[in-house]
């Protein structure tokens, strides 16, 4: 006979197995395989083989990698995604990063620096808040994350010098800003070579983030934190944004009690469905389709980093 007794509940899924289920469902391959690597013990041969499809005969990578630029050419913005990736699997050096700098050098300014967006995607599709003009200026923005990860890979290469040149000017002319170009500061002073100059910028920078409140320090008050001009709505940025991780430079600007705030607000916003939601303005479906898993994954990798568990 079959007992009365209640069935024992099941147990909450984890946030990695939410996650999980997440990616199976809405993920490209890319993402697939880059969270099969980061959590499930996969290879990184397979996720540069996912990654290799978004190459172009340039050196450059293109095909909407970077999901809120449409189309085939090869942007920086997509390169810079793609060498986060390969940096990510410990594959960033050698024959991919010689490839990568020949590109790199084709499309840089008469600075030696990169444009947010080369000319070549005007053809295509784009984020009405990514403008695309005939001759674009050079950017921290670009610039940044590329020259930081080369350098933090021991990637020598000609392009590079002119363009740490041109990074350490941006960052020192840095007086007034916005979240993403401070995270791009970040990004190039993590890895450069000159660290007690990258930590004394660092320092500046932290102390002009709270001052123009780029970082919405309480989760709990974001009224008190104005969001920066042309972002969406509520398009708030967090400690976690600013420190990835703890050995970043710039996880000195937070108080231990300001980072926990700003996780326990991370590990919040994980939706029902399992993903994390994007926060910039949505502009295609395909565009915040492809990018919530990146988002996804991205915040598992900060939350595990800061040493909470994920499951």
């Amino acid at each position: 006979m079959a007992g009365t007794g209640a069935h024992p509940a099941t147990p909450p899924a984890s946030p990695l197995a939410r996650a999980e289920r997440f990616i199976w469902l809405t993920a490209r391959v890319l993402e697939q395989r880059r969270f099969a690597y980061h959590f499930l013990g996969g290879g990184s041969e397979a996720v540069e083989t996912a990654l290799s499809a978004y190459l172009n005969d340039d050196g450059g990578y293109g095909h909407a990698l970077e999901p809120d630029l449409r189309g085939p050419v090869s942007q920086p913005l997509h390169t810079a995604h793609a060498l986060r990736i390969l940096d990510s699997i410990g594959r960033c050096g050698g024959l991919r990063a010689e490839r990568i700098c020949r590109y790199l050098t084709e499309v840089s300014t008469p600075e030696g620096a990169l444009p947010a967006v080369h000319p070549s995607q005007c053809r295509y599709p784009s984020a009405p808040f990514i403008p695309v003009v005939d001759h674009p200026p050079s950017e921290l923005l670009a610039t940044g994350p590329v020259v930081g990860l080369l350098h933090r890979n021991q990637v020598w290469h000609a392009w590079l010098f002119r363009a740490t040149d041109f990074c350490w000017a941006a960052v020192d002319a840095l007086d007034k800003s916005h979240p993403y170009e401070i995270h791009a500061a970040v990004a190039f002073l993590d890895g450069a070579p000159d660290r007690s100059r990258a930590e004394a910028a660092a320092d500046r920078l932290g102390r002009l983030a709270r001052e123009q409140r780029l970082v919405a320090l309480d989760p709990k008050r974001l009224g008190d934190y104005p969001v920066a001009p042309g972002y969406a709505p509520g398009e708030h940025h967090f400690a976690y944004d600013y420190a990835r991780t703890p050995e970043s430079l710039a996880r000195r600007w937070f108080t231990d009690k300001e980072m926990a705030d700003a996780l326990d607000h991370l590990a919040g916003r994980q939706r029902d469905d399992g993903g994390w939601p994007i926060t910039w303005r949505e502009w295609a479906p395909s565009t915040s389709l492809e990018s919530r898993p990146i988002v996804t994954i991205e915040a598992l990798r900060s939350l595990r980093a800061h040493g909470r568990a994920i499951g």
